[in-house]
């Protein structure tokens, strides 16, 4: 019987050292755009992967050539970026994991414009002395809501967090139960409350609170009144809460301060498009609200931000608060907030110029004319490799935003003949750019509505690649 040692000693014996490796890597073009330092850590990478599979028994080649291209595919690797765009055919139109609300052409001019030259970030050109950041956008925020200020901060978790520690913080927020909302990554209104200082008082039950409940919970603890905007679920039957108009009569007469998380927020009215009304800002601001706070990447279509709006008095005392200097947005953020928001001064122009607006309103007789075009350039793609069809299907909002509403669509089933639906979706995320869909009775569904200008094209030539 041959003992596999003296093989395994040989092959052993015969990986090349990393100079010389090295030395070749200098002279070949699939390195030529790698910095050394990652060069050198791929070969050894490459070299000791190669001398692990000897030592394991498993296949291995240690000749130059193999350990170089080997080496090439480490470094390749680490020199891609971890974040890259992708396209979403899933209709979910605000996708949190793919990065929700896409900015409009303005937005990025003007992130470019500001980020690639000094800024008046902080500098009242007026006086020449120091200004403030939010400055660039508090006006037009009033301006489009009818709030006396403004301010803008990371993300609308962070807004929460600061308007509560800053009006109540060591005493009672009164909140209905049926309010008590958990959004994605586990962030509960309860746990916030705590991180801000607040003691949290619940009244009524999950399906039904009464106007009399806030108002027999009042105490000398009370701090503030608070109503969170149920903005990704639905309670329906038998239920009952109160209007913000009614919390803020009651608040006034007891000279306590109300407050309103609408979380996604609007800057329009959506039922002009035929969808249903989500509360607009300006109503919200108009029925008496204190303090509200709302998301900038949800429905308004812009970058990630939580706007803070309310009334002058109460904003100051926000705004003096030590943790907004660790909760504010940069100048990158706030250019892109600046340009999207201007565009609301005209709401249909808003509709054709932001992304999210305009896949939201899309008809369905675009949707379909879409289809129709994308099924024409996949046919041409794949010919007879897999089974093509046309289905109408329902998008979705997404986002947090229109909890339970699904829109009317039009999309592209897929089923390869010669791979699996699974093999297939796999193969999309693993191509570059990747492509997410979805999978329905052992289809693979492209919705048109999240497709972007000229990706229709892209994803007729991917799909010719991938169904062989």
């Amino acid at each position: 019987m041959k003992h596999p040692m003296p093989d395994k000693h040989l092959q052993l014996k015969s990986l090349p050292g990393v100079d010389h490796i090295l030395t070749l890597a200098e002279a070949d073009e699939q390195f030529k755009q790698i910095p050394r330092s990652l060069i050198v850590e791929s070969v050894r990478r490459a070299i000791d992967n190669t001398r692990k599979q000897i030592l394991e028994d498993k296949p291995a080649i240690p000749s130059d050539e193999a350990i170089l291209k080997q080496a090439a595919l480490l470094a390749g690797q680490k020199m891609k970026n971890k974040l890259n765009p992708l396209i979403n055919a899933t209709g979910v139109v605000l996708h949190t994991n793919l990065g929700r609300a896409l900015l409009c052409q303005d937005a990025l001019d003007n992130i470019l414009a500001v980020s690639s030259s000094y800024s008046n970030l902080e500098l009242n050109l007026t006086t020449g002395k120091r200004g403030i950041r939010y400055a660039a956008i508090e006006a037009l925020i009033c301006e489009l809501t009818g709030a006396q200020a403004a301010m803008a901060v990371n993300n609308n978790a962070g807004a929460v967090l600061l308007a509560l520690n800053t009006l109540a913080q060591g005493r009672q927020v009164i909140v209905s139960r049926g309010e008590l909302v958990e959004i994605g990554g586990s962030f509960r209104v309860p746990d916030v409350m705590v991180k801000s200082g607040c003691i949290l008082k619940e009244v009524g039950t999950t399906n039904r609170t009464h106007p009399h409940d806030y108002a027999n919970a009042v105490t000398e603890e009370t701090g503030l009144l608070l109503k969170v905007h149920t903005s990704n679920y639905k309670i329906e039957g038998f239920t009952k809460s109160v209007p913000l108009k009614e919390l803020v009569d009651i608040g006034n007469a007891h000279g306590i301060p109300v407050m309103e998380d609408l979380g996604s927020g609007t800057l329009i009215d959506f039922s002009q498009f035929g969808l249903p009304c989500e509360p607009p800002v300006f109503e919200q601001v108009a029925s008496g609200a204190d303090v509200v706070t709302f998301s900038g990447d949800k429905l308004l279509g812009g970058p990630q931000a939580g706007i803070i709006v309310g009334t002058k008095k109460y904003m100051d005392q926000i705004k003096a608060n030590p943790l907004t200097r660790a909760l504010r947005i940069d100048k990158m953020t706030l250019a892109a907030l600046e340009a999207t928001l201007k565009l609301y001064r005209d709401s249909h122009n808003a509709i054709e110029q932001i992304p999210t607006l305009r896949m939201l309103t899309m008809s369905y007789e675009q949707l379909a004319r879409n289809a129709e075009a994308l099924f024409s350039l996949v046919t041409q793609a794949v010919g007879d490799k897999a089974e093509l069809s046309l289905a109408d299907m329902t998008s979705r909002p997404g986002g947090g935003s229109y909890p339970g509403l699904t829109l009317p669509t039009r999309c592209l089933t897929i089923r390869p003949n010669t791979i699996s639906v699974t093999a297939l979706d796999r193969k999309l995320r693993a191509f570059d750019p990747a492509v997410m869909g979805r999978i329905e009775d052992d289809c693979f569904i492209i919705d048109p509505r999240t497709l972007q200008p000229g990706q229709d094209k892209t994803l007729a030539n991917i799909l010719k690649k991938l169904i062989d």
